[in-house]
This record gives structure tokens, sequence and C-alpha cells, in this order.
């Protein structure tokens, strides 16, 4: 099958990842090599190309079809750290909870996986919270199931995690936000303490929000878009709690967090208490990332999200 020429609507400059890589030197001559990358990719598979999906911020993705007629999405990201490990922890799942893994060039850090129809997100599921939330407890079981192999070519969570405290607390030092110091230090203890507790260690997805968790044919629901590593299942679950029906959009949120976790943690077979430190951690993180790139007051409101599901932990 002869390569469909590239069309200018495949490289709509209005996708999102045109605006995330492209305010740096670096971002801007990977976006220069774009169209490039997609034709070589496309005459190797030989692919025929669809219009680009608008999701990926920090990749190209389209669905595509394959010579025999079947139906796949390709995927090309602007290569960086959490990019990496896609492609090793769906060959570890190898379909199970997450979409299948066709092909793979390392190179280009171009993926070909299996397309999800109708392809819904779980965020937008008319279901009530807590059946959304069991149905992706389901499919982060099927996730953590999978054996970790010994050289998969995963980070490690306990590595990842122990230099986001110090960067924690290089950003805190250096920027001096005016954020609860106490908070701050609590956070980066746990980033550091949490991994080296483990009760056990999977292939964690990273990225597991409601928005990379999608409906299908071959099972109801599939992840995608992992940013993977090996090390505490307990590193997981945040993004649910907090995207799922917002708890923090009801006047008193610590009791449906703290309803919502128990439930999430029974289903999972973990311990609440470990989840919302987990959570503590990362939102305490993710407030210094926020006061490093000039956005000081939204992490002012992840540390007031971070005390409250560290006062529900009891820490």
């Amino acid at each position: 099958m002869a390569p469909a020429p590239l069309r200018d609507n495949l490289f709509p400059t209005d996708l999102p990842v045109y605006a995330t890589v492209g305010s740096t030197p670096d971002g801007r001559a990977w976006l220069d090599q774009l169209p490039a990358t997609v034709r070589a990719v496309q005459e190797e598979w030989d692919l025929r190309l669809g219009v680009p999906l608008r999701g990926g911020s920090c990749s190209w993705v389209a669905p595509v079809r394959l010579p025999d007629g079947g139906e796949a999405v390709l995927k090309v990201s602007w290569p960086h750290r959490e990019a990496a490990g896609e492609a090793p922890a769906l060959r570890v799942w190898d379909g199970s909870g997450a979409v299948r893994l066709l092909r793979h060039d390392r190179e280009r850090y171009a993926l070909l996986v299996e397309r999800c129809t109708p392809g819904g997100e779980l965020d937008d599921s008319p279901l009530p919270a807590g059946e959304r939330l069991l149905i992706a407890a389901g499919v982060l079981r099927e996730l953590w199931a999978a054996p970790v192999p010994p050289d998969c070519g995963l980070e490690r969570v306990a590595d990842v995690c122990a230099e986001w405290a110090g960067t924690v607390e290089d950003r805190m030092a250096r920027i001096r936000p005016g954020y609860d110091p106490g908070l701050v230090r609590l956070g980066a203890r746990l980033l550091r303490e949490l991994p080296a507790t483990a009760p056990r260690e999977v292939v964690v997805h990273g990225d597991f929000n409601p928005g990379n968790i999608l409906s299908a044919r071959r099972r109801p629901w599939l992840a995608i878009d992992p940013k993977s590593m090996i090390g505490d299942p307990g590193y997981d679950p945040w993004p649910l709690l907090e995207q799922i029906d917002d708890p923090f959009e009801y006047g008193d949120p610590r009791p449906v967090l703290r309803e919502r976790c128990t439930l999430l943690a029974d289903a999972l077979g973990e311990d609440p208490d470990r989840l919302l430190a987990w959570a503590t951690a990362r939102t305490v993180e993710n407030a210094l990332w926020c006061a490093d790139h000039g956005e000081v007051q939204d992490g002012e409101e992840e540390l007031e999200v971070a005390a409250t599901l560290a006062a529900l932990a009891g820490l």
C-alpha cells in the first residue's frame, strides 16, 4: 500500500503538542522535524494516516489503517524521560488492562498501539463516582498483577522520588515562595520514605488519571499513555481520587475523600492511609513545580490540598 501524502491538516499548529513542546528551542527543533518523522514511520510500517487526535500534550497521535485494513493508533512522542517508559510497560502488560503494543521505534519515540473504540474517557462516563472508581480499580489490579521482569528498562519509583525530594527542597530554598515549610518538609520526607517501605513492587502506570482509561471493544476499559516505573503500587491511585468528581468541589471535601479513599483502597487491597500519604507527597511535589514555573498561587492551592490529605492520614 503506497503511503498517502501528508496533508496540511495532519499538523495543525493548534494541536496541544505545539504549545507544550514549542516553548523551548529543542522542542521547536523537534516539531520542525515532526512531519518528516511521521512520514518515515508511515512508510516503514505501511500505514494510512487519519486526522490527528487532540489529546496529547507531548506527542502527535493519530488513528491509522494497517495494511490488512485493521485499526490502530500511531503515537510519536517528543523524546523525554517519562515517554521512555511507555513501550516497556506496554510490553510487560501485553494487553492485560492496557492497550496492546503492536510496534515500537525506540529511536523515533514512535509507538503503534491498539485502538480503543468507542474510546470514551472514564471521566466522561455518566456513572456515579463510586462506580467509576471501582471500574478504574479493576483496570489497575490487572496492571499490577503482571510479573515484574528483572530487566524491563523501567526506572524505579524510589530513585525518581528521591530526585523529586531533593528538587522540592532546592526549589523551596531557591524560590522562597512563602509556603508552609513544615508541610514541604513532610512532602519531601514522604517522597523518600514511602518507596523504601513498600510492601510489594509492581509496574505502576504513573499517570493513572480517568482521561487515560478508555472504553474499548476487547475489554470494557483499557489504560493508555503510561509513564511507568517499578515500585510501590500506592503511588498510582491519587489522580483518580483527585479527578473523578473532584472532592475539593464539595463544601467539605474531607468526608468525601475518606469515603472514596476507603472504597478504592479496599478494592485494591491497599492501606487507605498509605494512599493518602502518597497523595500528600505527590501534591507537595506538584506545588513546588508550580512555584518553579511562575505559578506560585496555584502552588499555594496545591499545598492546601496537601494539608487536608496529610490531616486525613494523621501525618
